[in-house]
């Protein structure tokens, strides 16, 4: 459904609720929002006009009514129409930011509602496009935003991996699909100089982590005559990019055998095979193991999936967080480097750092700060949306 406000279903704010909208956040959340019978009604992902309870418009989004997030803002101005002239026009400003920062066309094109998209996620392999419509607005929408991503990138291939856990939240199934055009296996892509490929169909969110590329970058130039554990190392970008920069050896170790498939085909493809080492293994238990075995790396770097996945596991993934850095720092030779990350937006990122911390010091160590990152510029953060900040990290020089 598309067209001008006035041909919108209308929804309204509750008394007094108005004001976070009115600053700039995009969201408006369940028991914000007056639930009359007509708003109940709206079929999730409806296209719709947000008012106050006065009337005055406060812009035009999609509404689900039976999630938490019901309002999602695309538009503040009130006469927007929300048509695929509109996401040519916003997939273009997007592909626009990342063509000015990097030289490669590997990069995230939407990242939610940071590029005004909405329930929109969308990596970039050259020619081949991975999207996650992540809510019921941007399914309902999949058409038009399809089309807008044809007219703007005129991809060989497109592929839906509609199979997040936030699918869940807004009452939508898990899917796999390409949408258009073929993939045979893997594809290749440029980061850094070097070529990794990503199994975009049946790997981990979109295929590959764009969001760590900066954190690949300095922990490479730290590298040079290095030796380097690599934990959860999936397809090998920091193991790769440490070799690439003259890393003596390199160990990468991860759970899934697919994942180290692609590593090693990627060392070989990048001329650094006879210096790296993958094997399957849980890492914990294998970090366990490496400590007994007096085992010492120059860099160890840890790279785990989420631990906090909602609020209530907040404790337990802080202190899952901190054993893995102190076993970790456990293997650090002295005046090595620990490089620790969360992708758990649950996570602040003072957390993360008080978890490595005392992880390093309950493994006898103690050190320094020397960098604290977050995801790469092709993944921007909302200004009023600190969910969207959602990855972090720290490297410690250990003594």
């Amino acid at each position: 459904m598309t067209g001008s406000p006035p041909t919108l279903p209308r929804v309204f704010l509750q008394q007094g609720q108005e004001r976070r909208i009115a600053l700039g956040h995009p969201w408006a959340y369940s028991n914000e929002i007056r639930m009359d019978a007509a708003a109940k009604a709206l079929p999730p992902g409806s296209l719709a006009s947000l008012h106050r309870i006065d009337g005055k418009p406060l812009g035009v989004g999609t509404f689900n009514p039976h999630a938490l997030i019901a309002f999602r803002l695309f538009a503040a101005d009130p006469g927007s129409v929300i048509d695929e002239g509109f996401f040519v026009r916003r997939l273009r400003r997007a592909a626009a930011l990342r063509q000015r920062l990097f030289a490669e066309p590997f990069w995230r094109l939407a990242h939610a509602d940071a590029d005004g998209l909405p329930g929109l996620v969308c990596d970039r392999f050259d020619d081949v496009l991975v999207m996650q419509m992540n809510t019921a607005g941007a399914e309902a929408l999949a058409p038009i935003i399809l089309a807008a991503a044809g007219e703007v990138l005129h991809p060989r291939a497109i592929v839906l991996r509609n199979d997040t856990s936030a699918r869940a939240l807004e009452g939508l199934d898990r899917t796999v699909q390409v949408e258009s055009g073929t993939v045979d296996g893997p594809v290749a892509l440029r980061e850094g100089g070097l070529t990794f490929f990503a199994d975009i169909v049946g790997g981990q969110k979109t295929g590959w982590f764009y969001d760590q590329r900066d954190s690949r970058t300095f922990v490479a130039r730290l590298a040079r005559d290095a030796t380097v554990l690599d934990t959860y190392c999936y397809g090998g970008g920091f193991a790769i990019a440490a070799a690439a920069a003259g890393a003596a050896a390199v160990v990468g170790i991860d759970s899934s055998e697919p994942a180290l498939a692609l590593a090693r085909r990627a060392a070989e493809a990048n001329g650094v095979a006879s210096r790296c080492t993958f094997r399957r293994a849980e890492v914990f238990t294998e970090l366990e193991r490496l400590g007994r075995a007096g085992e010492r790396y120059r860099i160890v770097v840890a790279d785990p999936p989420a631990f906090v996945k909602s609020k209530k596991e907040l404790g337990s993934g802080l202190r899952g967080y901190r054993k893995l850095a102190r076993l970790a720092a456990a293997l650090v030779e002295p005046d090595g480097f620990l490089f620790i990350a969360s992708c758990s937006h649950n996570v602040e990122a003072a957390a993360l750092l008080t978890e490595a911390v005392r992880g390093a010091v309950a493994a006898g160590r103690s050190g320094r700060i020397i960098r604290e990152g977050k995801a790469a510029a092709d993944h921007p953060v909302h200004t009023h949306l600190p969910e969207t900040a959602y990855l972090k990290s720290v490297v410690l020089q250990l003594d």
